[in-house]
């Protein structure tokens, strides 16, 4: 039995890997050859890829819906095939909206994965936030290997490669999920509500629960904010500040790569602490750290600002798992799917608001001025844990 957990989790993480890895492949490098084959600016393609992001936001919820009342197991399933599917139609694409379809179909079946992969995780368990941690990093590798892997791709086959190889992958991990949970032809799909009491929150106070979930709600919301502008926008940081020591694009992207894959594993430290100490603890020390590198950065160059990018880097990497700890105690399972799912459409529809946010700082004033604004905001998510009700069986030590 436990086996079996271990090779689900694997699929689990894998799924979230596959889940940024695809979603930024247009993002990061296709869409640069594109713009040269079809004759259109950057600026004129990339909003092509929009309606797949909002799908990615909007989707979360129905998906979340859909897992509790039908079955976790099944729709993980569909995430596989579908956006696999959805990754080789890009492939097929001749113009920019048979691309924008592509990607809106990609973005519907990319948002499965959080309100339903997240629920699996944590389903069952007592001490949620290591494992919670490890699927972070999983998906945190996505991210950090999109650009490489899809540069790569592009370099050596062209830019339809870099969708169907992974669109192939995550299709050939799809049928390796169906076949393990036939196991053997015998069905084996746990029903939603299946749970070790143990591991079910214990009834508490109507009124402290929602207490509970709006901080979520608000950390998640300008957690959100502070991870969109700095994994956005730290390329071009280092492309103005390492000048010294990243001359070029390509070790800008690697720069960009080393910090994004070392601060991946935060998660994991992170996610030890909280199922051994107090989330409330745990979770303001992140906050104020957010808040003194953010300040730290201001008019910071060279091997200093590296440095200082990484440790900044790291505690927001490392505050991605607090809120799903906290998301995963508060909720009952038959319940789970769908906290997830409003938690994440806070997160990805705040993070829409970034990329015009980073545009209109730099104009004006440059990233000093953006580093000043995510210090203010990493002081608002300290202010809001500290609100948490320390004595509470979520927050404090498990």
């Amino acid at each position: 039995m436990k086996s079996r957990r271990r090779i689900h989790f694997l699929f689990l993480n894998i799924g979230h890997f596959l889940d940024h890895l695809i979603l930024l492949i247009f993002a990061t490098a296709a869409a640069v050859r594109l713009s040269t084959e079809w004759g259109m600016s950057y600026s004129e393609l990339i909003p092509y890829a929009t309606p797949g992001f909002v799908a990615f936001g909007l989707c979360a919820i129905p998906a979340g819906w859909l897992a509790d009342r039908w079955s976790r197991e099944g729709m993980m399933a569909v995430y596989f095939f579908g956006i696999g599917s959805s990754a080789i139609f890009c492939a097929l694409a001749q113009s920019a909206w048979e691309i924008a379809i592509s990607l809106t179909l990609v973005g519907i079946f990319a948002a499965i994965y959080h309100p339903v992969g997240l629920a699996l995780v944590v389903h069952g368990r007592l001490r949620t936030g290591v494992p919670l941690a490890i699927n972070g990093i999983f998906g945190n590798m996505g991210v950090a290997s999109a650009a490489l892997l899809t540069g790569y791709l592009i370099d050596a086959s062209g830019w339809r490669l870099a969708f169907v190889l992974p669109g192939a992958a995550a299709i050939a991990v799809g049928l390796g999920y169906v076949y393990f949970l036939r196991g053997g032809g015998e069905t084996r799909v746990e029903p939603v509500a299946a749970a070790d009491p143990g591991t079910e929150p214990a009834h508490t106070d109507p009124r402290i629960l929602l207490r509970i979930f709006t901080i979520v709600l608000l950390t998640t919301a300008i957690g959100g904010l502070i991870f969109q502008s700095t994994t956005f926008a730290l390329p071009k940081i280092f492309a103005e500040r390492l000048q010294d020591i990243a001359a070029t694009a390509t070790l800008v992207g690697w720069y960009s790569f080393l910090v994004f894959s070392v601060a991946a594993f935060a998660q994991l430290l992170v996610g030890y602490l909280v199922d051994h100490y107090s989330v409330r603890l745990v979770f303001a020390v992140v906050a104020a750290l957010q808040a003194g590198f953010f300040y730290t950065m201001v008019q910071l160059s060279g091997l200093a600002a590296l440095l200082v990018a990484i440790l900044f880097m790291l505690v927001v990497f490392g505050q991605i798992p607090i809120n799903d700890v906290l998301v995963g105690r508060i909720t009952r399972s038959e319940w789970r799917a769908r906290a997830y799912a409003i938690r994440y459409i806070v997160t990805f529809s705040v993070m829409a608001s970034a990329v015009p946010l980073i545009a209109w700082l730099h104009a004006e004033w440059g990233f000093d001025a953006l580093f000043q604004v995510l210090a203010v905001a990493a002081g608002c998510i300290l202010f809001a844990v500290l609100l948490l009700p320390s004595a509470h069986g979520a927050i404090a030590r498990r």
